[in-house]
């Protein structure tokens, strides 16, 4: 069990509260909006997932989610973001079935 007090106890990066977040993502769909998240958190990006109705006086009009990182992690997670969602899926085992026209002639 990790100490009190010992740097290395809390691994996990959290956003500090005086930081400046900036905008990087947001969507009307959370499924797709965790999904992001997922893409940013995959890269070592820590992100904040809010509520867009939480944050009306800072980006009115919104509605659904967004996603909030550090300013000087901003530009590499709208990288990861754009080749995140034109990459097509790593794990997609579609297989092509050969279809017989007319079944074998018994003889």
């Amino acid at each position: 069990m990790a100490e009190p007090g010992n740097p290395a106890a809390d691994t996990q990066p959290h956003p500090d509260p005086n930081e400046k977040l900036v905008k990087v993502f947001d969507s009307e769909q959370e499924p797709e909006a965790l999904v992001v998240k997922g893409l940013l958190d995959s890269a070592g990006i820590d992100s904040n997932l809010t509520s867009a109705s939480l944050v009306q006086d800072a980006f009115p009009g919104l509605g659904g989610m967004i996603l909030l990182v550090r300013e000087e992690d901003a530009e590499t997670a709208r990288r990861v973001i754009a080749e995140g969602l034109q990459s097509p899926p790593d794990d997609d085992e579609t297989a092509e079935i050969a279809i017989i026209e007319e079944p074998p002639q018994k003889g």
